[in-house]
């Protein structure tokens, strides 16, 4: 039986992905019912992964992600749902609050009709959101995360910023007046997890399907930097928004995908956090109060003198030639980097499959070791001058952490090895800090 049931939630997990799951089955009347489709989907986008990896090779002779930009992209998705260990999604939290309180009519939970409208409703607001978070300065500075990378691929689509449910949740709020928060659950995870297969440069035309549904074609366009790409196809399940509103266009020169002014790291804060800095910088460079509040609430184009969005007469000329920032690093450091990655991933799974009998002080230690981690990791790859120091004291605290049992290796039969390598990275990143420190005092004298 609980076989069966297994296989069940893996099914509609699937099919939750592809928007295959009918009003029947994904309608429920209370919120506690609803099926953490994302959650449960989550195997099947490892498994996704490596199948674009293995057909990409097969297909063009070479791997659609590196190691750097793959890892940059997953632990991105990572820090994002690290705010759900210590507090329920705003946009749900909001939308309840809503519901209680304001609501004008309430639909019925258990009709086809209501859920059609849902999904209509979802994606339209969806629509709305992805418009403002390119249109408005200080929303672009949280979304700007999921546009940073200069690959096109499945672990791309995981890259997401931790600051913008903060916001996106608002546009959300008038479906609240009519709509059970239980329908809305479910269609707010199905619009997220359509728009993961569509992250791809395998799947090159739908046909007929591209007239109404967002496809990878269209998708693409949306990740490009060249000029007749940007702030273009902001739909999530359909395209159809952006052709009745105009922010629609095809695929027609080679895309060039990522940021128009690159960040040339892998440091996951800094691509997290970079644009608001940014944003403050600016501002304080205008003297009218006027243009400092205009460089967080006009487009990220604006500038005093402009219209609302700006222009993009300053962006750099696309070419097609543009090769993605890729620096070289030995191959035993990439393996490090990976094994660890893997490390702090099994940490992050058990805090979330753990997190209803974990302490908060537990979960806040263990949320502050998985963003050391990722942080002290990108240190790494991007090879900086502190990677040595930061690293060993990360090191210092995953030793700790395995003495007293707060990790455990991937499996029970690597336990010894694991020890072993843990203690030898600490050895490891000792030894490069003293070295460092014996470089600057000689240079010094």
């Amino acid at each position: 039986m609980a076989e069966a049931a297994e296989a069940g939630a893996a099914s509609a997990a699937v099919r939750a992905m592809f928007l295959m799951l009918t009003p029947g089955e994904s309608s429920f009347q209370k919120v506690e019912d609803v099926p953490h489709y994302v959650q449960q989907a989550t195997p099947f986008f490892v498994g996704l992964i490596f199948l674009e990896l293995v057909v990409g090779v097969l297909k063009t002779g070479a791997p659609v992600v590196t190691i750097s930009d793959g890892l940059t992209s997953i632990s991105a998705g990572m820090i994002s749902r690290l705010p759900m260990l210590l507090m329920r999604g705003c946009e749900l939290t909001a939308y309840m609050y809503v519901w209680e309180r304001y609501r004008l009519v309430q639909l019925p939970w258990d009709s086809a009709w209501t859920w059609w409208f849902s999904f209509l409703g979802v994606d339209f607001c969806y629509y709305w959101v992805h418009r403002f978070a390119h249109e408005v300065a200080i929303l672009w500075a949280a979304h700007q995360v999921h546009h940073s990378s200069e690959y096109y691929n499945l672990t791309t689509a995981l890259r997401q910023s931790i600051t913008q449910q903060f916001a996106s949740w608002i546009f959300y709020l008038p479906m609240a007046l009519a709509v059970p928060p239980s329908i809305f659950a479910v269609h707010i995870q199905l619009n997220l997890l359509y728009q993961f297969w569509i992250h791809t440069e395998l799947i090159r035309d739908l046909g007929p399907l591209e007239w109404v549904f967002n496809t990878p074609k269209h998708h693409r366009v949306h990740h490009g930097r060249n000029l007749y790409c940007i702030d273009k196809n902001y739909g999530g399940i359909l395209i159809i928004w952006d052709r009745l509103f105009g922010t629609f266009a095809k695929e027609t020169d080679k895309v060039v995908f990522g940021l128009v002014f690159p960040i040339n790291t892998f440091e996951i804060l800094y691509v997290q956090l970079h644009y608001y800095l940014y944003l403050w910088r600016r501002s304080n460079t205008y003297n009218a109060i006027s243009d400092k509040l205009s460089t967080f609430i006009k487009g990220p184009s604006w500038k005093p003198g402009k219209s609302r969005l700006g222009d993009h007469a300053d962006n750099p000329k696309v070419t097609g030639k543009e090769v993605p920032h890729d620096p070289s690093w030995s191959l035993p450091l990439q393996v490090y980097v990976v094994i660890h990655f893997l490390l702090v991933l099994q940490i992050y799974h058990d805090v979330f499959e753990n997190k209803t009998m974990l302490s908060q002080l537990t979960i806040l230690g263990m949320t502050s070791y998985i963003l050391l981690t990722l942080t002290s990791l990108g240190f790494v790859v991007d090879q900086r001058p502190a990677a040595a120091v930061v690293e060993m004291l990360r090191c210092v605290v995953m030793v700790a952490m395995w003495r007293y049992s707060n990790m455990k290796p991937l499996l029970p039969s690597l336990a010894l090895p694991t020890e072993a390598f843990v203690s030898l990275s600490l050895l490891y990143w000792a030894l490069q800090s003293f070295s460092q420190l014996l470089f600057v005092r000689k240079k010094a004298d």
